[in-house]
């Protein structure tokens, strides 16, 4: 059973293929980055399964934003599967859209 972090956040999964659930916000940033950096640590290849995130904002999408980065300057592939349709608009509203990979959001349920 996947176990809320304290910050509202739930972050399970391994082996390169992860689900992110509960809030990506103001409230759970710091530590859902740090996890996140931890978790995906070393490992060439990390799917990101976002349909269980339930509230996002811009903190939130900074999030998503640095894993990308450190990503890239590790070598690693981040990828973002189910996108909400609320994050993607965010992302295409900042201009970020691409980095999300989020154009298929437009069939994923609110956030």
């Amino acid at each position: 059973m996947a176990r809320r972090d304290t910050a509202g956040f739930v972050l399970e999964g391994a082996a390169g293929r992860y689900r992110l659930g509960g809030g990506a916000d103001m409230a759970s940033a710091r530590a859902l980055l740090e996890r996140g950096l931890e978790e995906f640590r070393g490992q060439p290849q990390v799917e990101l399964d976002l349909s269980g995130v339930e509230s996002a904002d811009g903190a939130g999408l900074a999030v998503l934003l640095t894993w990308v980065e450190r990503a890239r300057v590790a070598g690693q592939r981040l990828t973002f599967t189910a996108v909400p349709q609320r994050l993607a608009a965010l992302a295409r509203v900042c201009g970020v859209e691409s980095m999300l990979g989020a154009a298929s959001a437009a069939r994923r349920p609110p956030a």
